[in-house]
C-alpha cells in the first residue's frame, strides 16, 4: 500500500497514543474483512512508559478495571480531515477495561454475540465524515457515551473537536479506531486504504523518533502528531 492510492489524514489527537491492529502489520488489519475494516487501525492514548493506564492493583491481575482509570477515557477526539458528518451513533454504554487475561476469557467468548448484534454492538458509539471528495467516508468508533459534538449535516474541519475517546462496543480497554470506507453503510463497505501526515514514531524497540511525513503507523508504535 502507497501514499499515493491512500486516503491521507491527520491523526484525530494530540498527545501520544500507541498503534495497533495497524495495517501496517497485516491486511486485513483486525483480521476480519468485515464492516468496512479491512485497513482499520486502532490507536490507545499512551505515555512515554508505553503505559495505557498508571495505576496497578488486584484488579488489573482478576478482574475487570474503571475506564477512567485509563489515559485514554475521555480525551478529546479530534476530525482527521475537513467534511460533513454523515452518520452519528450513540447511546452505547462505555464498558469496564480489562487487562487480566481472566478477565478477557468472557469477553472473548461473547465475541460472535457481538457480531451477531451487528454494527452498533462491534463499533459502539461512533461519528462518520464524508470526506469534500465525496468518494470516501471516515469513521471514529468506541467513543464515550454522550460525548458527540457533531450532528449528521454540521461541516467539520480538520482538528475540530468532535468527541471524546471511549470504550464502547467491541472493546477491552480505552481507544479510537478510524476507518475509511468507500460507503456511509458499513454493513456493505469495503475498506479503503489510509495513511497518516506528520507525526513522530517512536518504532517498538527503537528509543529515538523519526519524522514521518506520509505513512502508516507501524504495530505498537508510538505516534503523536507534530505541531
Amino acid at each position: 500500500m502507497s501514499a499515493d492510492t491512500a486516503t491521507v489524514l491527520s491523526l484525530p489527537f494530540t498527545g501520544m497514543w500507541m498503534a495497533q491492529n495497524s495495517p501496517a502489520r497485516r491486511v486485513p488489519s483486525h483480521g476480519v474483512d468485515l464492516f468496512g475494516e479491512r485497513y482499520a487501525i486502532d490507536f490507545v492514548a499512551v505515555d512515554r512508559r508505553r503505559r495505557s493506564a498508571e495505576r496497578r492493583d488486584w484488579r488489573t491481575l482478576v478482574s475487570t478495571e474503571p475506564a477512567e482509570r485509563f489515559r485514554g477515557f475521555g480525551r478529546s477526539i479530534l476530525a482527521p480531515a475537513d467534511g460533513v458528518i454523515v452518520d452519528v451513533h450513540d447511546g452505547e454504554a462505555d464498558h469496564e477495561g480489562r487487562r487480566s487475561q481472566l478477565a478477557l476469557v468472557p469477553y472473548a467468548l461473547g465475541q460472535a454475540s457481538r457480531l451477531r448484534q451487528g454494527h452498533h454492538a462491534v463499533a459502539g458509539n461512533s461519528v462518520t465524515i464524508a470526506l469534500q471528495d465525496g468518494r470516501a467516508f471516515v469513521s471514529l468508533a468506541h467513543l464515550r457515551l454522550g460525548s458527540i459534538r457533531v450532528a449528521v449535516g454540521d461541516a467539520v474541519t480538520t482538528g475540530q473537536p468532535i468527541a471524546a475517546c471511549g470504550n464502547s462496543g467491541n472493546s477491552t480497554e480505552p481507544h479510537v479506531h478510524l476507518q475509511v470506507m468507500d460507503r456511509i453503510d458499513p454493513t456493505h463497505a469495503e475498506g479503503l486504504p489510509l495513511a497518516f501526515r506528520s507525526f513522530r514514531e517512536w518504532r517498538l524497540r527503537s528509543g529515538r523518533p523519526y519524522k514521518v511525513e506520509t505513512g502508516i503507523p507501524g504495530e505498537r508504535s508510538i505516534v503523536e502528531p507534530l505541531a
